[in-house]
């Protein structure tokens, strides 16, 4: 009985020390954001934010029927104490894949594309290169169904070294096999939308980025969205800093370049379903989603659509870190800015 006792007392023990212990794992640091009080408005909360970490922050709220609201901290750049430019240009990352999915869905609408046209018979060339080439159609591709690897995950610390040209980013996937047979699974994969951009430009016979201009940039009298850094004045960009690594990394070119209010007005235009043709956007919604958000080293972005208010929320943050625990503050940070601005409209009803 006694040898019992002692059993269950060292499992006790045991079992207490161990929950002791896992609570050097849990991160605080989130844990404390989430759980602060809200300040008062969306700009307390941005200042209120750099006390994490962050460098320089940018958020617009563009709510129907009333002008865009800009509320900024921080460095615009850290080392000349420039401050935080609602108007600077922002990497935006995977947010172009929005833009990519408009742009194939006009051309599908034209007739150029098929949804359901094979991998194989779009770029023939890859064929015994990558696994069920003939079975990928371009739907699969839009909707992360593919099974292709993510070339961004192929190499130990890609985007200290990322590659720079198409061929060299196709080349990390080649002859690897497949995730898993097309439209089985779900995967988010960066090489989806490498290849829809190089089918596109196939296509059309010059790069895509002129079709989104002249089909949704202009249309919507977007004079801030760009390509890539060779299109603007870097001194126009928003600097970004990563955790670790002493440089700005603006001049690193990485895509489209855009700034909080042109990017909110394509978010609004999309949801609304202005920036579609008609018949355009019906096979937008069977393809891909109606927000995103981006990620490259020095830049955070996110963009959404709230339906309750009628209104688009853009947030820029200008510090990441290779743990992610940036981009999860910052999910915490824009949740708690939906919040504060909800409350707000309601306190002055």
């Amino acid at each position: 009985m006694k040898s019992s006792f002692n059993t269950k007392k060292i499992f006790q023990i045991v079992l207490i020390l161990g929950s002791i212990s896992s609570l050097y794992f849990v991160p605080w640091l989130l844990v404390k954001a989430w759980i602060m009080p809200l300040p008062n408005s969306v700009q307390e909360q941005t200042e209120k934010a750099l006390a994490y970490g962050f460098d320089g922050i940018v958020v617009s709220i563009d709510q129907e029927g009333k002008p865009p609201q800009f509320y900024t901290s921080g460095w615009k750049n850290r080392e000349t104490k420039i401050p935080a430019d609602p108007n600077a240009l922002f990497k935006i990352a995977s947010i172009s894949k929005l833009y990519d999915a408009v742009a194939v869905s006009k051309l599908v609408h034209k007739g150029l594309l098929s949804l359901d046209k094979t991998l194989a018979e779009y770029l023939p060339e890859l064929k015994g290169r990558i696994e069920y080439v003939d079975k990928i159609t371009l739907r699969h591709l839009l909707q992360h169904k593919s099974g292709i690897p993510n070339f961004t995950d192929i190499t130990p610390n890609f985007w200290g070294n990322p590659t720079k040209t198409y061929e060299e980013s196709i080349a990390l996937i080649l002859d690897k096999p497949a995730n898993f047979e097309p439209g089985q699974d779900y995967a988010y994969c960066n090489t989806n939308y490498l290849l829809i951009n190089k089918i596109m430009d196939e296509v059309l016979g010059y790069p895509n980025f002129k079709f989104i201009r002249d089909n949704i940039l202009k249309p919507l009298q977007l004079k801030h969205t760009f390509g890539s850094l060779q299109e603007v004045d870097l001194d126009d960009v928003m600097s970004g800093y990563h955790k670790g690594y002493a440089h700005d990394l603006k001049a690193d070119d990485h895509g489209m370049l855009a700034s909080a209010k042109d990017l909110g007005t394509f978010i609004r235009a999309l949801n609304k379903g202005t920036v579609f043709d008609s018949g355009e956007q019906e096979i937008y919604s069977s393809i891909y989603k109606y927000e995103h958000a981006g990620w490259v080293p020095g830049y955070q972005s996110f963009a959404s659509y709230d339906e309750e208010i009628d209104a688009v929320f853009i947030e820029f943050y200008s510090t990441t870190d290779a743990d992610l625990y940036n981009w999860n503050l910052s999910e915490i940070f824009n949740s708690r800015i939906v919040t504060i601005f909800k409350e707000t409209i309601k306190s002055n009803q």
